[in-house]
């Protein structure tokens, strides 16, 4: 059984118009938990449907990359509730299943919806010889969730312990009992990897951000971020707004871009850097204070989680304990976790991954920060106002 046909479908933040005809923003996201604009996946598949109908009646299933995965591995088609509710094809309230609207428009080609824990079922003899499986016993397969809801699990993330994850772009995710009444309306929402909710504000760039400019300026990503690291706190009074992907949270402007003022013959890579890197912790702070009202520490992952320089802006820019566990990629550690309760085994996030390290904000930088946040939101407002 191979059931997928030309089924992979992308398309980028293009699909603008697309997204503005799928309705009020305010009502899709409730309806939806998600944020809508050109880069919802509901807005990219319509830009699909309207611009290469042909793509779309070719093609058998609707999938996510990882659902691919599974399929070619099992046999068996499916998507999990953490990454349906992602889409805005699906519900928030109810059993998170799709939207009567989008089985109108999009049928049969919408996989069915399962738990992450559910056994998909075993690797297939093909799939199992392609990767050298062994063939005398059986290889099981769960549905799993998304990275983001995976990466929650593996930090222990809390309402009073968010987590700030530094990875490509950086993400505030902080885990929600429910019901949907209550939930936050600032924010994407989506289904959490062990039921309950997760409410998301996800930056435009985080290490993209530094890539860029450790291309620019030909150092290496590390060497920028040392070279930052010498910098004084503030950067010498130069600024930046990372927006280099647009403004996402807190802010939601697609139309407005990066922007670095202040700047002077004194300024080199290093102050430019460290500004970025600020800049980026001053958003963070931002939507901690826009969805996490209980917090009391911030969990590190990804990445940036290893660079001191990170937890150090990052402590004093929120003013927080920043706190690390053993593996930084806690992604890993959730999709364990994951497979241990589908399988009925006993593990906890603590046993596999435990904290290492607590970064207390440092008092003179406390200082420093309050007056580098007062300059960057009168930075930051006066931009998105002239737009």
């Amino acid at each position: 059984l191979h059931p997928l046909g030309p089924g992979i479908l992308w398309s980028d933040r293009r699909a603008g118009a697309e997204a503005a005809a799928l309705g009020d923003p305010a009502a899709f996201r409730a309806a939806t938990g998600v944020v809508l604009d050109g880069g919802a996946h509901a807005a990219k598949l319509a830009w699909v449907a309207r611009h290469t109908p042909d793509v779309l009646r070719g093609a058998r299933w609707v999938l996510a990359p990882r659902d691919h995965v599974i399929a070619r591995l099992t046999g068996v088609v499916v998507t999990d509730d953490t990454l349906a509710s992602r889409t805005g094809l699906a519900g928030l309230d109810g059993d998170g299943g799709w939207l009567p609207e989008a089985r109108t428009v999009y049928g049969a080609r919408l996989p069915p919806v399962v738990a992450p824990t559910h056994v998909v079922g075993t690797v297939i003899g093909a799939a199992a010889a392609e990767l050298g499986l062994p063939r005398d016993r059986a290889v099981h397969v769960v549905a799993g969730a998304g990275d983001r809801a995976c990466e929650v699990l593996g930090t222990g993330a809390s309402a009073t312990a968010p987590m700030v994850s530094w990875g490509t772009t950086a993400n505030v995710s902080v885990p929600h009992d429910g019901p949907v009444g209550v939930l936050p309306t600032v924010a994407a929402v989506s289904r959490g990897a062990r039921g309950g909710f997760l409410v998301e504000a996800g930056l435009s760039g985080a290490g993209e951000a530094v890539a860029w400019l450790a291309a620019l300026t030909g150092r290496t990503h590390d060497d920028l971020l040392a070279d930052a690291a010498s910098a004084e706190p503030g950067a010498g009074g130069a600024l930046a707004l990372p927006w280099l992907g647009g403004a996402r949270a807190p802010w939601w402007r697609n139309d407005v871009r990066a922007e670095f003022s202040n700047l002077s013959l004194v300024h080199g890579p290093p102050h430019i850097a460290r500004a970025l890197v600020e800049g980026i912790a001053l958003d963070v702070a931002r939507c901690l204070e826009l969805v996490a009202p209980a917090r009391a520490e911030v969990a590190a992952a990804g990445a940036g989680a290893a660079d001191d320089l990170w937890r150090q802006v990052l402590a004093a820019v929120t003013g927080l304990p920043v706190t690390r566990r053993a593996l930084d990629d806690a992604a890993s550690v959730g999709a364990r976790l994951v497979v241990g309760a589908a399988l009925g085994e006993a593990c906890t996030v603590d046993e596999i991954n435990p904290l290492t390290a607590r970064d207390e904000p440092d008092p003179g930088l406390l200082a420093a920060y309050r007056e580098v946040r007062a300059a960057a939101d009168a930075a930051a407002l006066s931009t998105l106002s002239a737009r």
